[in-house]
């Protein structure tokens, strides 16, 4: 893609923060970031917010965040007085799926948790993506097998825009060493074993030897274990 190449080059040699007021200046208020406040979001919207980047920043509340992620969302926003967006799901899609379904259907079927995902987070990310052009992540490239083949700056068929992953040549020492120097708040379920924060009745710790996502819906497939944020259109359109 011929935009994709100009950006990648308007980039080159330039340092994260300045990749980010760079972007920032192009696309004024078409660009926006998204936090689930884990240990590389905190660093991106550090880098962010400490330099006044004006990137939007955003969250989807679910509905089912731990407490120990409600936490840090408030603590950021009294360190950094700067507002953080949420969005939420629609009433009546989740109305009707609780109300058909219970609470916790997506322990029952792949279809149910595949709808869930989509009620609350799916739907609500095309909202907060639509009228942007740059998505900014904090995916990281050794993070999963499946992200392997994946680049810093990349197109999303699905969602029609750029993403932008900043840290993504990071290693998770890089991200932790970032944290503890710049005494960034950061989720205390990552010092009990959640390398990979969600939803809390779909999280869970992870052992020594698993993998990186193994905490993430493990009573699924490795191979299913991709909640649809980062997927294709099929995927997002995923529901029962």
């Amino acid at each position: 893609m011929e935009k994709l190449e100009v950006i990648k080059q308007e980039l080159s040699g330039l340092t994260t923060i300045d990749k980010l007021k760079f972007l920032a200046n192009k696309y004024a208020d078409r660009i926006i970031f998204s936090t689930s406040f884990g240990w590389e979001d905190q660093a991106i919207t550090h880098l962010i917010f400490a330099n006044n980047i004006p990137i939007k920043v955003f969250t989807l509340e679910t509905g089912r965040l731990f407490p120990e992620t409600y936490y840090v969302w408030n603590r950021t926003l009294e360190v950094y007085n700067k507002p953080i967006h949420a969005y939420y799901p629609k009433n009546d899609l989740l109305q009707d799926m609780v109300n058909t379904k219970g609470p916790n259907s997506f322990y029952e079927s792949v279809e149910n948790r595949k709808e869930c995902c989509y009620i609350r987070k799916i739907e609500p990310l095309k909202r907060a993506l639509n009228g942007n052009e740059i998505w900014i992540t904090g995916i990281r490239a050794d993070q999963s097998a499946n992200r392997e083949d994946m680049h810093d700056l990349e197109w999303d068929e699905g969602n029609q825009l750029i993403k932008f992953h900043p840290i993504f040549d990071w290693t998770l020492d890089d991200v932790k060493n970032y944290i503890k120097e710049n005494n960034i708040v950061y989720n205390t379920l990552h010092d009990k074993g959640f390398p990979s924060i969600g939803c809390a009745p779909c999280t869970r710790a992870v052992q020594p030897g698993e993998d990186f996502r193994a905490g993430r819906w493990w009573w699924e497939d490795q191979s299913k274990k991709e909640c649809g944020l980062h997927a294709t259109e099929d995927s997002l359109k995923a529901k029962a």
